[in-house]
């Protein structure tokens, strides 16, 4: 099963770091560059494990996904419950880490399975390199989004959408 990673390091303590990570709606927006839109089903208001997550990708294509672990300020992790048909599996999960400077180390890891079987090797060969750069791309999103003072006012406020 592929795995892809990417890491940063921001400006900011890990806290205010998972903060911005959990935003939603307009204010999740601003920084994330891989989603069109995105909304917490039934009923919740904030993430949480056991959360279920609708998203829709830049591209057009939707996904439910569960919160499967959720431990601010350090990790949150996520699997796809229904997505596209390409994909048997898709999990992710964030990590923040205090950095030497202050700032927090940022790592994202995702790890995916295609189908059908006898098209896998090729899908996940192909999948590897364009979801390696769009992970590449969000977290660049998610490092502007630690810099863009509208995003931390608002998560500092309380707001997360």
């Amino acid at each position: 099963m592929p795995t892809i990673e990417a890491s940063t390091t921001v400006a900011i303590d890990p806290e205010l770091a998972f903060a911005v990570s959990q935003t939603h709606g307009e204010l999740r927006l601003r920084w994330d560059r891989f989603i069109r839109a995105e909304r917490l089903l039934d009923g919740a208001d904030a993430q949480g494990k056991g959360v279920r997550t609708w998203t829709r990708h830049r591209w057009g294509m939707p996904m439910v996904s569960e919160c499967v672990s959720f431990h601010p300020p350090s990790h949150t992790g996520m699997h796809m419950t229904q997505g596209p048909w390409f994909f048997e599996r898709f999990a992710g999960g964030w990590r923040f880490k205090a950095a030497d400077d202050g700032g927090t180390l940022v790592s994202w890891r995702y790890s995916f399975r295609c189908r059908p079987a006898w098209l896998a090797p090729l899908a996940e060969w192909i999948g590897t390199k364009v979801l390696q750069r769009e992970i590449r791309a969000r977290l660049d999103g998610f490092a502007a989004g630690c810099a863009d003072p509208g995003v931390l006012e608002a998560v500092r406020s309380g707001r997360r959408s």
